[in-house]
């Protein structure tokens, strides 16, 4: 037979490993805010709820239609798993194994344990026993290890083992949890955000994975963490504030002394210091995409954006009117550039209340729109007095 190159594809252990953390959040969703969760600590998710109730769980996402036979490897090294966990804590009354699986359970020994399953009062054989005939039809591997450890118990033991067990089948796939989250858990969240609330949500919460895998982190993600998160996003988002996710961000390859674009030359014009034009690429640079990814997410109403910066110019044109208000034709160029330092200063340190929305209080809101303004050709906003009046000639000769 040929091979071909989908048969060494790794979408489907890939689309497994993601499954893990985002079913995690799923589920922790569906908790008491008291209910932790640990990965890859005794199983692949490890939950524990109010009264120290402890569900270890097996992930397994198969690949579309596939069915969970009596004898699927998927649950035979599950038990092997589980029994070892067993074996440890099996004086907890508290504790539970759950396999979750989008696989459909198909076979009578393994629908026993879906959590509907009714149980004939009249069947004289107990979960333990269908277990012991059911595993001496098979001679796989993950199977015989399996009844090797079972082998080590009681028969008591054996059947609060198995009571002790059930699957949930026909899960969401990866790909259908995110809109299962926010139709069930983002109800009082704009529905025009709610996808936007759920990337950050999910970004927060695949960072704290990796933390507790790489024993960054030692305690568990609480439910009330995770509703505290999602609060703390949501908020961003309503009708008085935006969010804000560039604070921090800087642009590749700052060229502070070469940078040729009309707001840098502006500030080259009064003679602004290379660290301060630094600072204002990078105002730019965070301005610009905020405003890029708030109209991405469709968060702006109609003419906002154009609101707010007639509100920029027409406060730099009241303001540049009182300081240059005493300057004659005659001024000097060192007066001219001293004018244009303190309209400059005004922009970026006395304006941060000439907010794009009542709670949008980040600095580099107000100073980069400000960047932005000083940008077009031309201008509308500029700091030199005589800017406009040199525009040409000096990007003539920055070309």
């Amino acid at each position: 037979m040929t091979d071909t190159p989908e048969q060494f594809s790794a979408s489907a252990p890939a689309l497994g490993y993601f499954y893990q953390p985002r079913f995690a959040l799923y589920y922790l969703l569906q908790l008491d805010e008291t209910a932790h969760v640990f990965i890859e600590k005794q199983d692949d998710l490890d939950f524990e709820e109010k009264g120290g109730k402890l569900t270890l769980g097996s992930m397994k996402h198969k690949q579309a239609g596939e069915k969970l036979t009596d004898l699927a490897t998927d649950f035979w090294k599950s038990v092997r798993v589980w029994l070892a966990s067993y074996k440890v804590l099996k004086t907890s009354k508290d504790l539970r194994f759950f396999l979750f699986t989008t696989a459909e359970a198909n076979g009578p020994f393994s629908k026993l344990f879906l959590p509907d399953a009714v149980v004939d009062p009249n069947d004289g054989e107990t979960l333990a026993e269908k277990a012991i005939k059911k595993m001496a039809e098979s001679t796989s591997e993950a199977v015989t290890v399996a009844k090797q450890s079972l082998d080590e118990l009681t028969d008591a033991e054996k059947e609060d083992f198995f009571s002790r067990i059930k699957i949930f089948d026909s899960l969401p796939r990866v790909e259908e949890l995110p809109a299962l989250i926010q139709s069930k858990s983002f109800r009082a969240i704009n529905s025009n955000a709610r996808n936007a609330v759920f990337q950050r949500l999910e970004g927060w919460w695949n960072n704290e994975i990796i933390l507790l895998l790489t024993k960054k982190r030692t305690d568990p993600i609480v439910g009330s963490e995770l509703s505290d998160m999602i609060s703390s996003i949501a908020d961003e988002y309503k009708t008085d504030n935006l969010p804000i996710t560039f604070g921090g961000a800087e642009p590749e390859n700052i060229d502070a002394s070469g940078d040729q674009r009309i707001f840098v030359a502006q500030l080259r014009e009064i003679g602004i210091s290379l660290e301060r034009i630094r600072h204002a690429i990078i105002d730019y640079y965070r301005a610009f995409e905020q405003r890029s990814a708030w109209a991405r997410e469709s968060l702006l109403v109609s003419g906002e954006i154009e609101k707010y910066e007639a509100l920029l110019t027409e406060e730099w044109q009241r303001y540049s009117a009182v300081a240059l208000d005493e300057l004659d034709s005659n001024a000097s160029e060192e007066l001219l550039k001293q004018k244009g330092h303190e309209v400059y200063k005004w922009a970026q340190m006395q304006c941060m209340h000439l907010k794009i929305r009542p709670r949008v209080d980040e600095a580099y809101v107000v100073r980069g729109n400000f960047q932005i303004l000083a940008n077009t050709n031309p201008p509308n906003v500029y700091w030199h007095p005589q800017f406009l009046n040199r525009l040409e000639s000096i990007l003539g000769a920055g070309q």
